[in-house]
């Protein structure tokens, strides 16, 4: 028989941290979103409401966590959601054992219907993959209770599967897009340099530089970009940094940074999380597209499987190779 823990403030993370990754990597849903420095983080700088982390144990072991909160909308109804939705984290789901997710389903909904759980008037899953038993056993259970649950298609992730060789990747790519890829990259080849972010102490002057150049890139970004969220940045940096998974690339012209983007490197995918670029100083050299195709060529060097565009289906990311992965919200009402 399993045995819950209802954790309500963000000690939580910290309590379980140390059983926390290691049941991610034994669950279907093993994002570097779910991690517990990401969901932590998350929390610190950007979560509001009511938290409640449902932690199951059988035997002692630690099974399924369901990183929930509880949060008013502006009509004054409270969802439930996942720790990370919306905003900045692509991926999300429950992190179940394989095997032991029905169980964890139903300590959900039964967490639900008890007086356990704050009052809640609908609930909205977001970022969950299309191939997450959430979209159907959970639904399913909902279903039984009366909760009108369904599913509405949300997103896409254009996903690279990379080959063994940059040459093999090349080849994988349109006919006029390989030739004008290899164009640029020529000639930038003399004029550039990519360099990365290794020195503890510069991360936070590199993360300023990033977010210079992600608002200068469009205005989208610009307004995207708060006090609010350029702090959620430096702390997610930082935390990533930390735990050896964050990718800050620029590419220099004249030692002038000219482009860059934020990535991530999680088991063995490459997540392309954000950029920005000069859209005028030296845009004759494409900085943007010769970066993302040198980081391309990186991920291959270093033996990386995928190559994940992340949300969004911008053009560019089909014409490097993307096929899409979708992504899913589920609703649900009392």
């Amino acid at each position: 028989m399993m045995r819950t823990d209802v954790y309500t403030t963000p000690e939580a993370f910290e309590q379980l941290a140390g059983e926390w990754n290691a049941l991610l990597k034994r669950s279907a849903s093993n994002t570097l979103f779910l991690t517990n420095e990401w969901q932590r983080t998350w929390w610190r700088e950007l979560g509001d409401g009511k938290l409640r982390v449902l932690a199951m144990r059988e035997d002692g072991a630690l099974v399924g966590i369901a990183p929930l909160f509880f949060e008013s909308n502006a009509l004054g109804a409270v969802e439930v959601a996942l720790v990370g939705c919306k905003e900045v984290s692509d991926y999300l789901d429950f992190i179940f054992a394989r095997g032991c997710e029905l169980a964890c389903f139903r300590i959900v909904v039964d967490f639900l219907k008890s007086s356990d759980a704050p009052t809640w008037h609908t609930i909205g899953l977001c970022n969950i993959i299309e191939t997450s038993p959430t979209l159907s056993a959970f639904v399913e259970m909902l279903n039984a209770e009366g909760w009108h649950a369904h599913v509405a298609f949300e997103d896409v992730c254009p996903v690279v599967a990379l080959p063994d060789t940059f040459d093999a990747y090349l080849a994988m790519l349109d006919g006029k897009e390989r030739r004008e890829l290899q164009r640029k990259l020529r000639r930038a080849s003399e004029d550039v340099a990519v360099t990365f972010t290794t020195d503890a102490g510069a991360l936070a002057r590199d993360v300023d530089d990033f977010i210079a150049l992600m608002k200068a890139s469009v205005p989208d970004k610009a307004a995207f970009m708060t006090p609010r969220m350029a702090r959620f940045f430096h702390a997610i940096a930082r935390a990533m940094f930390e735990a050896g998974w964050l990718q800050l690339a620029f590419l220099e012209v004249e030692r002038v940074r000219a482009a860059a983007y934020m990535n991530f490197v999680y088991e063995d995918a490459v997540l392309v999380y954000n950029s920005g670029l000069d859209p005028e100083k030296y845009a004759y050299l494409s900085p943007g597209q010769v970066l993302i195709a040198r980081l391309i060529e990186k991920a291959i060097q270093d033996g990386r499987r995928t190559f994940d565009f992340l949300q969004g289906n911008e053009e560019y990311k089909y014409k490097l190779g993307g096929k899409d992965v979708k992504l899913y919200t589920l609703s649900a009402r009392k």
